[in-house]
């Protein structure tokens, strides 16, 4: 299930969504132009990889330092692919809007970064001995989806259902839609944890902890104006 689009009027310009996306965006095509050698040294040194952290012997051996912590928040702004950011980034431009509107610019970024961090937190924790970097906005982005469920949870969502790639569009409240997509991230990470046969290309856990620390962190960050 894809979402189109939500029915919530947004009364202010999302400048920050914006900013977020474009930064996104530009070095996604940065890398793009860089020598394949190049992009692997960088999303190593700026994308989270979990066992420089755990293991700080592997990280010095691998010619990484071990205390570099900024990677848990370089990493939100790195992508892997083109359907990685193209996913990414239509969620932003679908839930983030209403979210920024909510909490206002300077506090959204903060909410933003805070369940980014979160996330790769998390991501770390459950998978501590992962040695491939954990790149990627959606942490930060499941805060937003985690934020939305409370705030908006009888928002209309359009959803298009490609089966076939027919134009099946329907319309689902949010919090049915983004309570399916926790599910989803719920049975993906345990399914990864119980298996170790199961190899997980997704950060599940970091999708889950962004999604927590969202729905928890909300209410601190939503300004004092009455919600529609």
């Amino acid at each position: 299930m894809i979402p189109i689009r939500d029915n919530i009027h947004c009364r202010t310009t999302p400048y920050v969504s914006w900013a977020i996306m474009a930064i996104c965006i530009g070095i996604f095509f940065l890398m793009k132009m860089m020598p394949d050698e190049t992009v692997r040294q960088l999303t190593y040194l700026y994308g989270m990889v979990p066992i420089r952290y755990s293991n700080p012997e592997w990280a010095t051996a691998f010619g990484l330092p071990p205390d570099y912590y900024l990677s848990f928040i370089t990493s939100l702004f790195i992508h892997g692919g083109w359907i990685h950011i193209i996913i990414n980034m239509w969620f932003i431009w679908i839930f983030s809007k209403n979210i920024e509107d909510s909490m206002g610019h300077g506090k959204f970024l903060i909410f933003y970064l805070i369940c980014g961090l979160f996330a790769t937190v998390v991501q770390w924790y459950f998978d501590p001995d992962l040695m491939i970097p954990v790149v990627g906005a959606s942490g930060a982005i499941a805060g937003v989806l985690g934020a939305y469920f409370f705030i908006y949870p009888y928002a209309k969502v359009v959803i298009w259902f490609p089966l076939f790639l027919l134009p099946i569009f329907f319309e689902l409240p949010a919090i049915a839609f983004l309570g399916f997509w926790v599910i989803i991230q719920i049975q993906k990470a345990t399914t990864a944890m119980m298996f170790d046969s199961v190899t997980a290309d997704v950060a599940w856990w970091a999708h889950l902890g962004g999604f927590i620390a969202g729905a928890m962190l909300h209410p601190l960050f939503i300004s004092d104006k009455k919600q529609e």
